[in-house]
């Protein structure tokens, strides 16, 4: 076992635990789905939940679905009548993820919606008190102005893999499309004079940014 390994384990086991209902479905992303270390996981899923209990949103926006163990890690801190709205463009993810988000034990707080949010929030009547970002990463700039346009002076957004293993100062992915994108994005938000921002080294990186009033 490695020092960082050693590290990771003191910190899950020092930390709220997961809930049964969440663990069984990481162990379901992790059986069932290709690329499940894009679910965010119990450690950034007690971050999710206690940032959404210090905002208090009434209405959140998440972009990536996935299994949909980050919406639900948010769904959970929220007060009844709140709502998380998730958009997921890949169709095929709603056989897996639609049943574990109904078969919460807050079934109400979650709306998913299949398709490209940069295509269908424009048409909605939505205003959002904090949003998370975790869709694709060449497009996470046009996500962050779609996001400002919709988001409570006040509000927050946490974009996530804005670390991007490391790759966003690593010179050898000058060309990756992926790590362009998360570095236009990254330069967007610290040139944006109308956020406030930081950014954490939890996991992949994950950026919490508000707008200032």
């Amino acid at each position: 076992m490695t020092a960082t390994e050693t590290t990771d384990d003191y910190i899950l086991a020092h930390i709220t635990p997961e809930d049964d209902y969440l663990h069984r479905l990481w162990r379901a992303t992790h059986t069932q789905l290709l690329y499940p270390r894009m679910a965010s996981g119990h450690l950034q899923g007690c971050l999710l939940t206690m940032l959404t209990r210090l905002i208090a949103p009434g209405c959140v926006l998440e972009i990536g679905t996935f299994s949909g163990y980050s919406a639900l890690c948010m769904a959970k801190a929220m007060a009844p009548g709140g709502v998380v709205h998730t958009f997921e463009v890949n169709d095929e993810q709603e056989e897996f993820t639609r049943p574990w988000l109904e078969g919460s034990p807050y079934p109400a707080r979650v709306e998913m919606h299949i398709g490209d949010v940069l295509e269908l929030l424009p048409a909605m009547d939505l205003t959002f008190d904090m949003a998370f970002i975790d869709g694709n990463k060449r497009q996470y700039c046009d996500y962050y102005e779609l996001v400002m346009s919709r988001l409570r002076p006040g509000g927050y957004i946490l974009a996530d893999n804005t670390l991007w293993d490391g790759h966003v100062a690593d010179p050898a992915y000058d060309h990756d499309a992926q790590t362009q994108g998360i570095r236009r994005f990254n330069d967007r938000v610290a040139e944006d004079g109308r956020v406030e921002k930081v950014i954490l080294p939890l996991r992949d990186g994950l950026t919490l940014i508000r707008r200032i009033p």
